[in-house]
């Protein structure tokens, strides 16, 4: 075979459809987020960022930079192994007992990223709860499928965001085999909530274990940052929460936390923990300290909420398509794959404007979109500025508006 011209062939494939991803060379500002430079065949430009999971810009405040610095002097940079051999650091001790007081829990358990804390919690509660079988929404993230294969447990698809057939589904099943329903807050691609109390009354209902992906609520919701199920006053009718360090914490890292029992279950048996190197004790001091600042700071969530009250009022002002939900993420509907890219590839080359096209596999064909996340950081000329590109590049395009 010649793989060359097969990984050619593969390539020329996406970039034909549209679907090909093209990473923006991107240097941020300190303290100048969402500004950033960007790099390209041109030279440098200067860009507003406005698709960044960053979505407090705790990556750029400064207590998150100060202790980041103090635990680098302190500790230098790596940890210097898995948490098994010498790599378990007391940040990584102090983080964990943060992320259980967030979430009200006895314990927690920190791992490299939300994709690999979803991959080996679910794969290995599900692998090693004896005749387990896994009850997933439809709409799960890539990590919580990975994890749901990687167990080889019986899997049950229910409609996403569908308590009454997750019952009837539930109802169907041997009542003595347990079971574990897998599910998310807040929906990264359509930013559409989940319906958590229904939910978790089906789980108790049958006696099933609740895993839930909180990846794009903690930091957000809540009055102490805990996620939605801190906001509905739920927490503690969820068997596990994930979350992750990456985006609104504004560093990296992911993390599960649960009963005392059940995080040393996934603690010793987890392939994907006991083999990875910790995160540096830097990145642990650091989320650390923007966990501490949002337990007590509302400041950052309402110019956020503000923010996107402001854009989405301003896009339908102008008639862009926007899907309605109840989060933080806008997603501006286009449709068209090449369109979409298209656009994308006008607002950073001609306004200064970086938002990634979203496209299959990572959405449905048909419903490619721009992904837009405001933060507390954009200033209402950063709004109008992307609005009046967004409205000149909807006409070029000859995309249909939206009727008021």
């Amino acid at each position: 075979m010649d793989f060359e011209n097969f990984f050619t062939a593969e390539l020329d494939k996406l970039r034909e459809a549209g679907n090909y991803r093209v990473f923006a060379d991107l240097e941020r500002h300190k303290g100048q987020f969402p500004k950033a430079t960007r790099y390209g065949e041109d030279g440098e430009s200067e860009v507003t960022v406005w698709c960044s999971n960053d979505y407090l810009g705790m990556g750029q405040h400064r207590k998150t930079i100060d202790a980041m610095k103090e635990a680098i002097d302190k500790c230098g940079a790596g940890a210097g192994g898995t948490r098994n051999i010498s790599g378990t650091n007391h940040y990584h001790i102090l983080l964990e007992e943060e992320l259980a007081d967030l979430h009200n829990k006895e314990a927690a358990l920190m791992l490299t990223s939300g994709y690999v804390a979803n991959w080996a919690a679910l794969g290995t509660l599900a692998s090693r709860i004896p005749a387990c079988e896994i009850f997933s929404d439809s709409d799960n993230h890539a990590s919580m499928i990975e994890g749901i294969r990687h167990s080889r447990a019986p899997k049950h698809l229910w409609r996403h965001n569908d308590p009454e057939h997750l019952d009837q589904m539930l109802s169907q099943a041997d009542p003595d085999v347990p079971k574990l329903v897998a599910f998310e807050s807040v929906y990264s691609m359509d930013g559409d909530i989940c319906p958590m109390a229904e939910i978790l009354d089906v789980c108790e209902k049958h006696g099933a274990m609740s895993y839930l992906d909180e990846v794009h609520a903690v930091g957000l919701y809540g009055p102490r940052g805990g996620g939605i199920a801190e906001r509905e006053g739920l927490m503690d009718r969820v068997t596990v929460i994930q979350g992750t360090l990456g985006k609104a914490y504004g560093v990296m890292g992911g993390y599960i936390a649960a009963s005392a029992n059940l995080v040393d279950f996934v603690r010793s048996f987890a392939s994907g923990f006991i083999f990875s190197t910790a995160l540096p004790p830097a990145l642990a001091a650091g989320a650390r300290a923007s966990i501490r600042h949002l337990k007590t700071s509302d400041i950052e969530r309402l110019r956020q909420r503000r923010n996107v009250a402001l854009l989405r009022e301003r896009l339908d002002a102008i008639g862009v398509p926007h899907m309605m939900n109840e989060s933080h993420i806008v997603p501006v509907m286009v449709g068209d794959a090449k369109k979409c890219k298209f656009i994308s590839d006008l607002l950073l080359e001609n306004h200064g404007v970086y938002v990634q096209p979203i496209n299959y596999p990572t959405v449905p064909k048909g419903t490619e979109r721009l992904r837009i996340t405001p933060s507390p950081m954009h200033t209402q000329a950063d709004i109008e500025h992307l609005v009046g590109a967004l409205s000149e590049l909807w006409s070029q395009c000859a995309l249909s508006r939206a009727v008021a």
